[in-house]
């Protein structure tokens, strides 16, 4: 069975390789109704398309400039991260995505226009545990790959890799991200997507 992939900026996979975007505020691509969560391992398949320095953190434009000069998809690309699902919240406030800033890159308006996009739905925070790959996996980037889309499938093994953090380190982040969120809700109710 194909693993999945869960395209991303190149710029995200980096910090979250580099221990600085712990969480990733999702809602789907223009041709999808929504986002769901349906692999509990996914690798990252990095993108430049959409990336722009004005939507992230200045820190991340100052550190990888050169993924930001990349404004064409490549013919092929490097796999050098999977993610393990920890947690997913649901997230439809403002004061709940306000409270989310200092576990990832993007810059606030851009995090803000993805929780107002498609207000119905509500904006999905992914926990995950990320593991390097190394030696990175060269992908052939296939027409079915390209597009507005979330989730595809990579003709690929998943590979062993290494968690970035340890498990003490990821423990803390999972509680921290949940503690974050239950100190701006109301009634402290924890919500939790459903993963499948």
């Amino acid at each position: 069975m194909q693993p999945f992939a869960l395209k991303e900026w190149a710029t995200v996979i980096a910090a979250m390789l580099a221990g600085d975007q712990v969480v990733m505020l999702r809602k789907g691509g223009i041709g999808e109704k929504r986002f769901d969560v349906p692999h509990r391992e996914f690798l990252l398949l990095p993108t430049h398309v959409h990336q722009r320095p004005e939507l992230l953190k200045p820190e991340v434009c100052r550190r990888w400039p050169e993924l930001l000069s990349v404004t064409q998809e490549p013919s092929a690309v490097d796999l050098t991260a999977w993610c393990e699902v920890a947690d997913v919240h649901e997230v439809s406030e403002q004061a709940e995505l306000d409270a989310l800033a200092p576990f990832h890159v993007l810059g606030p308006d851009y995090a803000e226009a993805r929780l107002k996009w498609r207000p119905r739905h509500p904006l999905m925070v992914i926990v995950p545990r990320v593991h390097r790959v190394d030696p990175a996996i060269r992908l052939k980037v296939s027409p079915d790959m390209r597009g507005c889309r979330s989730w595809v499938e990579v003709p690929v093994q998943m590979p062993a890799a290494s968690p970035v953090l340890g498990d003490a380190e990821f423990a803390a982040v999972r509680e921290d991200v949940a503690r974050a969120l239950d100190a701006v809700r109301p009634d402290s109710a924890h919500r939790t997507a459903t993963l499948g």
